[in-house]
């Protein structure tokens, strides 16, 4: 076999191997969830640094979502909405005004979100204090495992405010 015959032989095996990896590495792509996926699955949240009377806000599903811990001298600490992590109390709901879809802002000192596009306002628990929203802030799905939060699982504690109406 001439030189020439065997250098054109392993350039073409060369050149063969390199569009099969391509192949394959454009068909992991393919298996792998497209970014839009991944956000609209699950989030994990740890409370266990949370502070009292201090917002934490976490995305999920594009949506912001205001984690709140309660002080117990919170008017709103007897709330039936409010979730039981750990022996804390907390506020968990999807952080858009339910009148028109603004994200209301928090007010520490007040202890009530505020939102700028009609006047809205809502206590500690997202409970309607003012109208025009028409309802309270909405809780996501959730489930406790622990000190910590999963978004997007409907656990036996979401199940309950759920049986009992208390979310939409």
């Amino acid at each position: 076999m001439s030189d020439r015959r065997k250098f054109f032989g392993r350039a073409l095996g060369a050149f063969a191997g390199l569009g099969a990896l391509g192949a394959l590495y454009a068909a992991k792509r393919t298996w792998d969830p497209l970014p839009s996926v991944s956000a609209a699955g699950f989030t994990t949240v740890d409370l266990s640094q949370a502070q009292d009377n201090v917002l934490y806000t976490e995305m999920w599903r594009g949506k912001p979502v205001f984690i709140l811990k309660v002080s117990k001298s919170d008017k709103a600490y007897s709330d039936k909405r409010l979730i039981n992590v750990g022996g804390d109390k907390f506020f968990i709901a999807i952080g858009l005004c339910t009148h028109l879809g603004c994200i209301p802002e928090y007010f520490p000192d007040e202890h009530k979100f505020i939102c700028a596009c009609h006047g809205g306002q809502f206590d500690a628990a997202g409970e309607v204090l003012k109208a025009p929203p028409p309802s309270p802030l909405v809780i996501p799905p959730f489930k406790i495992d622990g000190k910590k939060v999963v978004l997007g699982e409907e656990g036996p504690e979401y199940k309950k405010l759920k049986d009992a109406g208390l979310v939409a």
